[in-house]
């Protein structure tokens, strides 16, 4: 099993970034690689298995659905159930903590997935630095 972990210091209070990532339907607003989404169903965006549905800006589709939203730990947990990439079993955890100096939070988002050896390394690139990095770094520009 592949495992990757991406984190990052936000200026912002952990509470005010929790309000916006919450949102499952609300990755256009924090990542610089999604285009649009929509949680499948009409379901509201904050129900336990809820799926988005969303389009990348490079034209790939992926569909996850919402396993755990704690509003207490501030963290969410999904899986993907499509995507253009070659993974299976994925679930992926993005989590925010409060730190010491006022004001700021550290985000920390891991996933561990299934693929075939030959393309483990570059899925861990592609999902550590252009999609974990890359959005937390957005979010971080964003607050």
């Amino acid at each position: 099993m592949a495992e990757v972990y991406r984190s990052d210091v936000s200026g912002a209070a952990a509470a005010r970034v929790w309000s916006v990532i919450r949102d499952f339907n609300a990755l256009p607003i924090w990542t610089p690689f999604v285009a649009e989404s929509r949680i499948e169903g009409a379901m509201p965006s904050d129900r336990l298995g809820c799926v988005r549905n969303f389009r990348l800006r490079d034209g790939g589709e992926i569909r996850e659905r919402l396993l755990v939203l704690d509003d207490t730990r501030m963290a969410c947990t999904y899986s993907i159930l499509d995507a253009p990439m070659p993974v299976e079993n994925y679930r992926a955890t993005l989590r925010l903590w409060p730190v010491a100096r006022e004001g700021a939070c550290f985000a920390e988002w891991s996933a561990r997935f299934d693929c075939t050896p030959e393309n483990e390394p570059g899925l861990l690139r592609q999902i550590g630095d252009g999609v974990f990095a890359a959005a937390l770094a957005h979010l971080r520009k964003r607050f």
